[in-house]
């Protein structure tokens, strides 16, 4: 089972003030924040961000490191929807594929992809059947 994907950060006092945020597993992820809180809720987004320049580019996304340090958690679907990039990637499988598998557009499969997109759980279920794949969901207490 796929738990929500996170990945390290840094986080380092800048001279204004600031904490900066740095991503080792991701390189180009670079942000702040006005405090430790408030710098690891942008690091969410700077991740993010550098996921989907990754996923437009066809590039493959590095599974998160071990290592000590704070780790930023990914939102559900943000997490299914790399782990869908993952899957296709993985299998050769192109998008135009995906979309002749599941009937559908080019665009709907775009969205898919599209990590500011809300995909209904439907459409990313389908699209992982059709890779051979399917989601389970868990919670914990």
């Amino acid at each position: 089972m796929t738990t929500l994907l996170s990945y390290r950060v840094t986080l380092a006092p800048d001279d204004n003030d600031t904490v900066l945020v740095g991503c080792p597993d991701l390189p180009e992820v670079t942000t702040f924040g006005d405090d430790r809180e408030d710098a690891l809720l942008r690091a969410v987004d700077a991740i993010e961000e550098a996921l989907a320049g990754r996923i437009a580019r066809r590039e493959p996304i590095p599974a998160r490191s071990a290592g000590k340090g704070p780790r930023v958690a990914l939102p559900a679907l943000t997490t299914l929807k790399v782990e869908l990039y993952r899957a296709a990637f993985s299998d050769g499988v192109r998008k135009a594929e995906l979309a002749r598998r599941l009937d559908v557009h080019a665009p709907q499969i775009d969205r898919l992809f599209d990590l500011r997109h809300a995909s209904q759980l439907g459409q990313i279920e389908a699209a992982f059947r059709a890779l051979g794949r399917r989601v389970v969901v868990g919670v914990e207490g």
